[in-house]
């Protein structure tokens, strides 16, 4: 049993980087697919496929490097957690590494990117930075 599935999705594709593993597979649950969707439009990954296994449907990503086996997703960090939940409002959501990473905001309108959610103007919970 998993407490934080979100923060287990994270550590899975951070040990899968680490040793440059091409996929990860990952139990699948809408938000996660939400956010593979999220990684894959930012190009952190390639691609990502969702299987109709039983009796839990599996998230595949295939997992993107750059140059010599140099991994795209240099880190990743779960920011709001069941013990401590983050919320902030859109004047106030954090750059990642100077605007080189992104944030990914469970907004009223779905989840998204800090960036997305500051032209919007839409506040919510902070789940994590991926650089």
């Amino acid at each position: 049993m998993v407490n934080d599935p979100i923060a287990d999705m994270l550590t899975r594709i951070r040990n899968a980087c680490m040793v440059q593993h091409s996929q990860v597979v990952i139990p699948a649950s809408k938000i996660k697919v939400e956010i593979a969707k999220i990684l894959s439009d930012e190009g952190f990954i390639k691609g990502y496929i969702v299987t109709d296994d039983k009796p839990q449907s599996m998230l595949v990503l295939g997992l993107k490097y750059a140059g010599r086996n140099k991994p795209v997703i240099t880190g990743l960090e779960r920011i709001s957690k069941p013990g401590r939940r983050v919320y902030t409002g859109y004047k106030e959501i954090p750059w990642v590494r100077s605007g080189l990473g992104i944030n990914i905001l469970s907004t009223p309108n779905g989840l998204m990117t800090g960036r997305k959610a500051r032209r919007a103007k839409l506040g919510g919970e902070v789940l994590c930075n991926v650089w």
